[in-house]
């Protein structure tokens, strides 16, 4: 009866496994089509602004939002877009904030990546290196000011925000606090073009959670599963009382920093190395090598995907720009000051 209930236990585990790859390789899949998409309207000159790409860094970003719940708060970084797409942004609020439609959660009022939806937990990124933390750090200190519990706050950062100002002040407010907080550092090997050499003297990232007095994890950030089993147990932890919990993500950038960018700097050795390897093609083979899906489902998802990505951009081109002459250009959050009859002395 035992061994019956431990292969029974096994084969939920494997079933539990399979849906939960399937699940973040299709949001990995569509954010990776909506970027190139991006990609190619930058280059044809429909995008005014940068365009930041997260190829490689899909994995460790869509695991992120997948470890998180409703009610929960992610604050995504410039190459997370699988993970916003996990946590529940449309591709509307994508392609319309890049490429400035009126209807968007900006209102045209900024492109690229500074977009979100805070009422719902998806923070609007600062573009400073490690701002967010701070931010998210004082979002879950002021849900314990209300009496709000179990909520989990998660911030992801590259390996250049560690050695801001922002990184060490907001981790040290969540561990002496014992947030809930959770850190994503997506090592990518270079700060734009500045390699981790000329960044940080430690050994591994990882041993800085020792001096915060947080718990520290380390992962392979292209293998889809390691992702969604390391996260999966850093929110738990977080959640169950266990404080901030710092995640360290090694993988390479599999692009520039922005599509302005060649990345000419980064090193041919690391390309050709275990860190170089596409993450969602390492998931793709992982899917067949299982039998968890076939060959000709993979390429209906592709299809699926693009004809998703194809629609929010046509129905985002037909849509109108902001008209400074017309408009009300106050900021949106403070609206009700001008409504209210307040007008500048």
């Amino acid at each position: 009866m035992v061994q019956a209930t431990a292969v029974s236990t096994a084969s939920a585990d494997t079933s539990d496994l399979k849906a939960r790859f399937l699940t973040a390789f299709r949001w990995m899949l569509l954010a990776r089509v909506v970027e190139e998409k991006l990609a190619a309207l930058y280059r044809g000159g429909k995008i005014t602004g940068g365009v930041f790409l997260g190829k490689g860094q899909e994995a460790l970003s869509v695991a992120t939002a997948m470890a998180l719940r409703k009610g929960d708060v992610f604050a995504p970084l410039i190459r997370d877009q699988a993970g916003r797409l996990a946590f529940g942004e449309t591709l509307l609020d994508c392609t319309r904030t890049y490429m400035g439609s009126r209807l968007g959660p900006m209102r045209g009022r900024d492109g690229n990546v500074h977009r979100g939806r805070p009422k719902e937990g998806l923070m609007a990124m600062i573009s400073h290196l490690g701002a967010m933390l701070p931010v998210v750090a004082g979002t879950l200190l002021a849900r314990r000011f209300r009496g709000v519990e179990g909520t989990v706050g998660a911030v992801n950062l590259g390996d250049g925000a560690t050695s801001t100002g922002a990184f060490h002040e907001g981790l040290n407010l969540a561990a002496v606090e014992k947030l809930p907080l959770v850190l994503v550092v997506a090592n990518n090997q270079y700060a734009y073009s500045t390699p981790t050499s000329r960044q940080f003297a430690c050994e591994d990232l990882v041993d800085k959670a020792v001096g915060y007095g947080v718990a520290g994890h380390s992962v392979d950030g292209t293998n889809l599963e390691a992702c969604l089993d390391v996260l999966d147990r850093a929110v738990t932890a977080a959640r169950t009382g266990g404080g901030p919990q710092l995640v360290i993500a090694s993988l390479l950038r599999l692009v520039g920093h922005g599509e302005h960018d060649d990345a000419g700097y980064v090193d041919p050795a690391l390309r050709k190395s275990p860190l170089g390897a596409d993450c969602l093609e390492l998931a793709e083979q992982r899917l067949l090598h299982e039998n968890w899906t076939t060959s000709s489902a993979l390429h209906e998802m592709q299809q699926d995907a693009q004809r998703q990505v194809e629609e929010a951009v046509a129905t985002t081109l037909r849509e109108p720009l902001p008209d400074p002459d017309t408009e009300d250009w106050c900021p949106l959050a403070t609206r009700h000051l001008c409504e209210g009859g307040y007008s500048p002395t």
